[in-house]
Order: C-alpha cells, then sequence, then structure tokens
C-alpha cells in the first residue's frame, strides 16, 4: 500500500529542490525562493513526501496552517503534486495530512486551468473546482497621470498608526470577495510590512475628507524568472466605489513601481470579478495565466 512519510529535517533541503523543480507547472505563490526560504518544519506547516526505491522524493504535500486559515476555516496547500498521474499517491498524501486539518472546513489548492493531468488527478481524490482566478501582467512603458480629485488625498501607510484603518477598508472592501472574506488583522499588516517583499511606500491610503476610503499595495516579487512588483490587495470601500477611486489607486501603484525602476507589474484577479477586470485590462494589464481554485471539503470526512 503507497505511503506517505512525514519529512524529516534530514530532508528537508530535498524537499526545497522537489518544489524548486515542479513550481514552473504548478502555482508558485508559495514556491518562490523567498517563501521556500522562510519555510521551517512545524505545526504550522505539515509536510509529508513520497519517495522512490532510490530515495528520491516523487511526490510531496505541504499545508499551511497560520491564524488566518483558522480564523478562516480554510487552509491553503503550499504544494500538493505528484510525479507520477497514479491517484493512489495524491490519496496518500492526502490521508497523510487530513489528521492536521481538524477545525477546517476546506483546503484549498491553486492549479494551472493547463495542468489537464493534475486536475484530473486531484479530481479523483474529491477536489472540486471553486472559482478561476487570473493572472494579469502590464508591461506597457506608459505610465497614466494619477489625478486626485478635490477633498482626495493620497498618503503612505505610516507604520505603528495604521494597521487598524488598513483593516477597515481591506476588510469592508473584500467581505464579499470569494477567497478573501476572512478579515485581516493588525497583526497581519504588521507581519506584512516586516517581510521581504516590503517595498517603504509600497502601502498607500487614500483619504476622503479625512477619511480613509481606499487603500493599495506593491510589493517585491519576480515573474518567470524577472523581478516584477505585485499589486495587491486594491480596495475601496464599498459605498465609495463606482467614482472611479480603484482606477487612482491602480495608478498610484503603477507610477511607484515605474519610480522604482520595476518595468513589470503583476496582479491578480477572481474570473467572476469582472468589473476590476476591465479596470486592470484598459489600463495595459495582459492576461497571463488562469489557475483554478481547488477546494477539498474537509466536513465530508466521516
Amino acid at each position: 500500500m503507497m505511503r506517505a512519510e512525514v519529512l524529516e529535517h534530514s530532508r528537508v533541503e530535498a524537499f526545497l529542490n522537489f518544489c524548486r523543480k515542479h513550481r514552473d507547472e504548478l502555482d508558485d505563490s508559495y514556491l518562490i525562493d523567498e517563501e521556500l526560504a522562510r519555510f521551517r518544519l512545524s505545526p504550522d506547516h505539515p509536510t509529508y513526501i513520497v519517495a522512490n526505491s532510490s530515495g528520491q522524493i516523487t511526490a510531496a504535500v505541504s499545508l499551511i496552517l497560520n491564524d488566518y486559515s483558522r480564523r478562516g476555516r480554510k487552509a491553503r496547500f503550499r504544494i500538493l503534486h505528484a510525479e507520477t498521474e497514479d491517484v493512489n499517491v495524491y490519496q496518500a498524501l492526502l490521508e497523510a495530512i487530513l489528521p492536521h486539518a481538524a477545525g477546517m472546513d476546506k483546503l484549498n489548492l491553486f492549479v494551472p486551468a493547463g495542468n489537464t493531468a493534475a486536475m484530473e488527478a486531484l479530481g479523483a481524490v474529491r477536489f472540486a473546482v471553486e472559482r478561476y482566478t487570473y493572472v494579469l501582467v502590464r508591461e506597457e512603458p506608459h505610465i497614466p497621470e494619477v489625478s486626485l480629485p478635490a477633498g482626495y488625498e493620497l498618503i503612505p501607510f505610516r507604520a505603528g498608526t495604521d494597521e487598524a484603518v488598513w483593516c477597515e477598508v481591506r476588510n469592508a472592501g473584500f467581505a464579499k470577495l470569494q477567497g478573501n472574506e476572512t478579515p485581516a488583522t493588525p497583526a497581519m499588516v504588521k507581519q506584512m510590512i516586516s517581510g521581504a517583499d516590503y517595498i517603504e511606500g509600497g502601502l498607500q491610503i487614500l483619504y476622503h475628507n479625512g477619511k480613509a476610503v481606499g487603500i493599495v499595495r506593491g510589493c517585491a516579487d519576480e515573474y518567470e524568472d524577472e523581478p516584477a512588483m505585485s499589486i495587491g490587495p486594491l480596495a475601496v470601500l464599498p459605498e465609495a466605489q463606482g467614482r472611479g477611486l480603484g482606477r487612482i489607486l491602480l495608478r498610484a501603484a503603477l507610477r511607484f513601481a515605474a519610480e522604482q525602476s520595476y518595468a513589470r507589474t503583476v496582479l491578480c484577479v477572481n474570473a467572476e470579478n469582472e468589473r476590476a477586470q476591465a479596470l486592470y485590462i484598459g489600463e495595459g494589464f495582459k492576461q497571463a495565466e488562469a489557475l483554478a481554485c481547488l477546494a477539498y471539503t474537509v466536513s465530508e470526512e466521516g
């Protein structure tokens, strides 16, 4: 019977090499070098592997458990991948990781929509498509002007002061956005600005007559092994939407990227969010990838 083994400290580097080997065919959100450098074996990152007779890793699963996932009762996989299409291997990985998912309702995994082999194997072990997400990339050198209407001002985020304000706007703006419903906390924002991808001045808050109505973040990233600035979150209070404020925030982020010498910007958008897609395409972004968000419903376990 196929069996997955818990990842031992002595094999962490081999696991990381497995992640590097396959990240181009998977969603690499948590597989880029910066993320892998932060990987540590812990109860928050349960990890299992399958090895062949020569001891080489041929399949792996790693789950990300943190305060955000526990509050939302949804956890995300760093990786769930096998070099074989044998469904039994995926089943063994899943059975090994499920005891660590106590308290979760769903486990999510993003897979490139074109990776039909992985989609079929995961479907066979009860993963179902929850939604689709598009990766959009912009490489146009022209940056539109940022024009603020009367009463509006754009202010860089102030650490130690604006964490709660940031959360208020982000949480209200994303309350109905699938996959982002769980509220962010000031502690999460503090962690975000202490990360290696943080760019000083990359977080901006839009105020209207002294009230925060919008936020946008630009952070260091890479796309196709080239430096890029990732944009997101970008959120506007529901009552302030429909005034063109999202476009102002987007252009402000694009201008900031140019000031930081980034020739490429990248962002993600849910496929059902047609309004946001139209904004991004209209501002020069092009669809580069489509990812399927697969969900495994833990509560179905008997």
